[in-house]
């Protein structure tokens, strides 16, 4: 039986928390896919992690932009890819999938045949107004190591 890898977050302070750890973990070329629906947080997660991974300044969502770029301990390329599923190929993501840097892709989904097999999958889901829940799902050896090290440090604190 696979292992489980859920957590409930309080407010908005522990999902950036929790975020936060798990960028310490992170590696260059790590793929990380957020779902989740309109206000379940994937921003405020990658706020987080944002921080985790170094990065200063104020980090918001790319809905227009589609991709943001960010410079931390590792380069953070955060992407909201719910306007363009159907023009994805022209945006040259593989760039970005299997660069030197951490791919944050909200909406990700949508776009599901061209992401990476191994990647770490994490669904948000708002459970009521101030809290939420987060599911991770590794696909690959890399994230199922990453989940089980996110784990202990997220359940125990450290």
């Amino acid at each position: 039986m696979a292992q489980d890898f859920t957590y409930q977050m309080q407010d908005t302070a522990e999902t950036q928390s929790l975020a936060e750890r798990l960028a310490t973990l992170l590696t260059a070329g790590d793929m990380l896919c957020l779902e989740g629906n309109l206000g379940a947080g994937k921003t405020t997660f990658t706020q987080g992690l944002a921080r985790g991974l170094g990065v200063r300044g104020t980090v918001n969502s790319p809905t227009f932009t589609i991709i943001k770029e960010y410079n931390g301990r590792l380069p953070l390329y955060h992407m909201d890819v719910y306007r363009v599923a159907d023009d994805v190929d022209s945006l040259g993501l593989d760039e970005y999938f299997f660069g030197e840097g951490v791919c944050v892709v909200e909406w990700a989904s949508l776009i599901e045949d061209v992401l990476p097999a191994e990647r770490l999958t994490i669904t948000l889901r708002v459970t009521d107004e101030q809290t939420r829940e987060m599911h991770l799902e590794p696909r690959g050896t890399r994230y199922e190591e990453l989940c089980k090290e996110f784990d202990q440090h997220a359940r125990t604190g450290i």
